[in-house]
């Protein structure tokens, strides 16, 4: 399955806030063997959110929004896609119940911008909130899925951690495993440790495909990945091993902090 993630609202367009969500969700995706090849960043703007959706499934299965789920007037990603995937809008029960205990804890009326939160595409699976008040929302239909997801990241996390893996690692065919060879920084030993050299040494080694080894220049020390990808994790560890220690003897074990795995 290749997935596609859309990141939505105006702050993260303007700079006012760093995108932590997508890089949170792209890690987890590569661990569970699914492709992401394009992220996008779309203001609340339903009109663009709806052109983002139409170029991403010409080349993605599903795609993974955040943002846009609350209570406020710009918050539009649930109504647009409830409309994108001609659903119907329903009121969810749990989530309705949870709102009501909410706002009679705080001795106050729920709110008819609150009671929307409780709205969503008919035939949906919800995702409860424990961390907030906008529930998740998987739709699939007609071969394509989407998955909507709140935008704090203390909701957007543990969300896509609990229920969002269970529903996909069931669409993933294999398992990838990485291992990070940490180096020395040239001002910790005073050697020839950058990104150039070191791939100079790996020499062939970066240019296979299953295992693959890639280089990454860091402020503290050059980074070289090795990652291999199989169906299950304890293939994808023994078909990794090798590169792993062809990798390793080509830097020289002096020039290696540490290995650990991403």
């Amino acid at each position: 399955m290749i997935v596609e993630i859309i990141s939505v609202g105006t702050e993260l367009l303007m700079g006012s806030i760093v995108n932590t969500n997508a890089q949170h969700i792209a890690r987890k995706l590569a661990h569970m063997g699914l492709d992401a090849y394009y992220q996008t960043v779309v203001g609340d703007n339903p009109e663009r959110l709806r052109a983002a959706l139409d170029i991403a499934y010409t080349r993605a299965d599903c795609v993974i929004t955040t943002g846009g789920l609350g209570p406020t007037k710009d918050d539009l990603t649930k109504e647009m896609l409830i409309s994108y995937f001609g659903c119907t809008p329903v009121e969810d029960p749990e989530t309705l119940r949870r709102l009501e205990a909410r706002a009679a804890k705080r001795g106050i009326p729920l709110s008819v911008s609150m009671r929307k939160q409780a709205t969503v595409p008919s035939g949906a699976l919800v995702l409860q909130n424990d961390n907030g008040t906008a529930p998740g929302v998987i739709i699939e239909k007609d071969g394509r899925a989407c998955i909507m997801l709140p935008g704090p990241p203390k909701e957007m996390k543990p969300m896509f951690d609990t229920a969002c893996k269970v529903f996909l690692r069931g669409k993933s065919d294999k398992v990838f495993v990485s291992m990070n060879i940490k180096l020395y920084s040239m001002a910790e030993k005073g050697l020839p440790v950058g990104e150039s050299p070191v791939a100079d040494r790996l020499g062939t080694l970066v240019d296979g495909e299953n295992p693959s080894v890639a280089t990454y220049a860091k402020e503290d020390g050059c980074l070289v990945r090795v990652t291999a990808a199989a169906p299950t994790r304890a293939e994808a560890q023994e078909l990794l091993a090798p590169t792993l220690a062809a990798a390793r003897e080509a830097i020289g074990e002096e020039y290696i902090k540490h290995v650990e795995e991403d």
